[in-house]
């Protein structure tokens, strides 16, 4: 039973939404977040990057401080109002192959804690110290977690009813993506939506791990009644509109071996198929692509390996590291290896080409996107996948709506 609750958003003005709304500050890279601290007065990125405005770098600290000071200008000037009374906000979002269609609310800390809200990947404590010392400096959150939830035909129907209305905010950004937010502020529907919510068993993190554990942790330190602080902003979407790439390994070595070594022992566990310069599509899980030395192989598990004792050992992502990168290349730490890296399947594999030839890169592996049953799965059987599993999409922006503590 999941407790799902409206709050009193901040969000920008109809007439700078479009200005206002960035992707995840780690996505830009150092020309694009120039460029748009420069040009954009307007974007969320001159809060997250309060630096800029004084052309030096900043400590942590100070710069959690500086995040608060730019926000509240943000709200001083009026570019951010706050509802006055607690609302559901349904978002639309429309990229050149899919649509998603979500609800952001306020989930339960609780929900998380008592695992009706599920997680299928570890968290660094590390980072959820520093978000969580982030969010409680700030004072704020502008990004939701994304969960997903068993599609829902009354949820379905109410949320077609609402969009057949004009939508608070209708805009595009550069990325050739449309962004629709309704208000819900009608009671009926708040209480259905609230309803239907109780009666879901389970949600699941899509994306958002370390954003959710730091609020738990952050929530466990505050001793008020305010009921904000048992509670963290999430965008709810159907499990079936989830879309689920998978992110290729690329390595720098081959561990001191040389290829005619390093494919020996790939041939222990594998039957290798080398197909020259074009890639052969995937079809099946437990069949892997290679990319070594200018040419591409296809890699299918030998028989003996293919008994699994639990889901987790099933995933073609631990299959990987249990039988190549750690035996054979010599990987230990998937999150801290530095001769590792990670490609999202939804970048173009020319690109991917790339790293191998200009020697970045050794060799790359790539696989079959983990689909939604197998990440249940592995949340309900209290397992955790390896890191970068999974890519999903959509990936919300910040700044549209603002949950504050």
């Amino acid at each position: 039973m999941a407790s799902v609750q409206p709050f009193k958003a901040v969000r920008p003005t109809r007439d700078k939404a479009n200005l206002v709304v960035s992707r995840s500050y780690h996505i830009y890279d150092k020309e694009g977040l120039e460029f748009r601290l420069k040009n954009n007065p307007y974007s969320f990125l001159q809060i997250l990057n309060p630096g800029y405005k004084f052309a030096q770098e900043i400590t942590t600290k100070k710069e959690f401080n500086l995040v608060r000071n730019r926000y509240l200008e943000f709200k001083d000037e009026q570019f951010f109002v706050q509802d006055e009374t607690p609302k559901f906000y349904l978002y639309k979002m429309v990229t050149r192959t899919d649509t998603f269609i979500g609800i952001i609310g306020a989930t339960s800390v609780e929900d998380y804690e008592n695992n009706v809200i599920k997680i299928h990947e570890k968290t660094l404590e590390k980072r959820e110290q520093l978000f969580k010392e982030y969010i409680d400096t700030v004072g704020f959150n502008a990004e939701p977690v994304l969960l997903t939830y068993p599609k829902n035909e009354t949820l379905d129907n109410l949320f077609n009813v609402i969009m057949e209305d004009r939508p608070e905010y209708e805009f595009s950004t550069t990325d050739r993506i449309s962004h629709f937010l309704w208000l819900i502020d009608d009671a009926i529907q708040i209480a259905t939506i609230q309803s239907e919510f109780k009666n879901i068993d389970s949600l699941y993190i899509a994306d958002g791990h370390h954003r959710s554990a730091s609020s738990a942790l952050l929530a466990k330190d505050y001793t008020t009644e305010n009921a904000s602080q048992k509670y963290f902003m999430s965008c709810l979407i159907p499990e079936t509109d989830l879309k689920i790439y998978e992110f290729y390994r690329l390595i720098k070595d081959l561990n001191g071996l040389s290829k005619k070594e390093f494919l020996i022992q790939l041939d222990t566990v594998f039957t290798i198929e080398n197909c020259g310069l074009q890639p052969q599509q995937l079809t099946n899980q437990h069949h892997f692509s290679m990319y070594l030395d200018g040419e591409f192989y296809t890699l299918h598990l030998r028989s003996p390996f293919l008994t699994f004792e639990n889901t987790l050992e099933a995933l073609d992502t631990q299959i990987l590291y249990k039988l190549v990168l750690n035996p054979i290349l010599g990987v230990t730490d998937l999150r801290n290896e530095k001769r590792l890296d990670y490609f999202p399947g939804t970048k173009d594999l020319v690109e991917l080409k790339q790293q191998i030839d200009s020697n970045k890169f050794k060799v790359a592996f790539g696989m079959l996107p983990i689909n939604v049953a197998q990440m249940k799965q592995i949340a309900d059987e209290g397992l955790t996948m390896p890191p970068k599993s999974t890519y999903i999409e959509p990936k919300l922006r910040s700044g549209l709506t603002i949950y504050e503590f």
